[in-house]
């Protein structure tokens, strides 16, 4: 346990420190002591089941031994070289990443961050096409760095603002909220018409990619249609436009696959990877790019580079846990208790009136609540502030008390544990989200 007391550390980390995306005043942590598997502690010795594997990226689950020894033996060979020197595990994580990573993404280029990563994988776009124009959707979200922010689509954009030249917008293929096609029996991929006007509009010459995430994270578990991501790919194509697949968070199984791209069998021209790579044992990203771009930088010079890139005891951690991933057969896992998943979660909606939908793909899930199933208001505004939240401030209280730990982000809430959580350990986090509807369907009206 912990030297200093829960009530110590939250003093010292409050009276010292920031705390990320928040009014300091509204912050209240939990102080958190060690994990294993599914669960972690607090300091003052209280369990929950991560329901949100931290930030959608401890993928393999908490203290794994393997990951752990390899960092205890790198560290013990060899801390740090500068990126020019090259060394085993960052050799062998760059053949690994080849192995696994879809189509002709061969190369890789080693970062710290899955901002860092989206960063250089739009100056890599830019250099290889002399273009400037990054087009991305609304409701993205890319990283907290400058030009991450500014690729940004949501709220935590704004105070980062006028930001980096350049980037363009255009709709997400969300079709509970869809202008086109909410209405309609299926999807007309009338989005996808939309992100032709908006390349024409801005001229495709001046576009030098299309940046995605797969599959939105943090702002709704937005699944693409089927047809979204081919039709995308053959946009970018028409055009001559690059395709950048933000693989952060939906990378290394989170969807029931390698990476979310291959559930519609698209190869990206780049594709970002963070998160999941080392399961946040320790920080690194990565870029893949495929052969024509690579080529590209065999005679024109790569402007890019960090202190910390390809370090070599994160490389080690990132060897070691695409390891894991396939010694425990966690992406077959993953699928299989995805199906687990979305059935229990269709059933939560069926019985519970604030649910307006549920969301899945693998372990990648949401609940969005709605005050009104027929009008589709949401239970909290968009961007809602803490005092907006009302009974979803409510629900996040109840999932404290009662030891499950998720995301809550305005009327919404994830699922989205580590990928080696058992049945049995899905129904208990299951069963805390069942009680915890009962708050919400207080507010609903009929």
């Amino acid at each position: 346990m912990s030297d200093l007391s829960s009530a110590e550390i939250l003093r010292l980390t409050r009276e010292y420190g920031l705390y990320e995306w928040a009014a300091q005043k509204a912050v209240k942590p939990l102080s958190v002591d060690h994990a294993q598997g599914v669960y972690f502690w607090t300091t003052d010795g209280k369990r929950f089941l991560d329901f949100n594997s931290q930030l959608m990226c401890v993928n393999i689950g908490h203290g794994d031994e393997r990951v752990l020894t390899a960092i205890r033996e790198q560290s013990e060979k060899l801390t740090y070289v500068m990126p020019h020197l090259v060394t085993e595990p960052r050799a062998r994580l760059h053949q690994l990443l080849a192995e696994v990573s879809p189509g002709a993404l061969k190369r890789s280029f080693l970062t710290l961050s899955g901002a860092e990563a989206n960063e250089h994988a739009v100056r890599i776009a830019r250099l290889a096409t002399r273009r400037q124009k990054i087009l991305v959707r609304y409701r993205s979200y890319h990283g907290a760095t400058a030009g991450a922010v500014s690729l940004t689509g949501e709220p935590r954009r704004w105070g980062a603002e006028p930001g980096i030249p350049g980037v363009v917008r255009a709709m997400d293929p969300y079709r509970y909220r869809c202008r086109w096609c909410q209405e309609q029996p299926a999807c007309n991929l009338d989005c996808l018409n939309h992100v032709e006007d908006v390349i024409q509009f801005e001229g495709a010459h001046t576009i030098a990619a299309v940046l995605i995430e797969t599959v939105t994270g943090t702002n709704g578990i937005i699944i693409p249609p089927d047809g979204y991501l081919p039709g995308l790919r053959t946009l970018c194509d028409k055009y001559g436009i690059l395709l950048i697949a933000d693989e952060v968070m939906s990378g290394f199984g989170r969807t029931g696959e390698w990476f979310a791209v291959d559930h519609w069998d698209v190869v990206p021209d780049i594709m970002t990877l963070a998160k999941g790579l080392t399961s946040a044992y320790l920080p690194l990203g990565a870029i893949m790019v495929n052969d024509e771009i690579a080529a590209h930088f065999e005679d024109n010079f790569l402007y890019s580079g960090l202190t910390y890139g390809a370090h070599p005891v994160s490389c080690a951690a990132a060897v070691a846990t695409i390891k894991v991933y396939q010694e425990d057969g966690l992406i077959e896992h993953a699928r299989k208790m995805g199906t687990v998943l979305a059935r229990e979660m269709e059933r939560l909606r069926n019985t519970h009136p604030s649910v307006g939908e549920t969301r899945s793909i693998g372990l990648f899930g949401l609940f969005e609540l709605v005050k009104n199933r027929q009008t589709r208001e949401p239970l909290a505004p968009f961007n809602a502030t803490a005092a907006e939240m009302g009974p979803m401030a409510q629900l996040g209280a109840f999932f404290r008390e009662n030891g499950l730990f998720t995301l809550v982000r305005w009327n919404t809430f994830f699922v989205n544990p580590p990928l080696c959580i058992s049945e049995e350990q899905l129904r208990e986090g299951l069963a805390i989200i069942d009680r915890a509807l009962d708050i919400t369907d207080a507010a609903v009206s009929v």
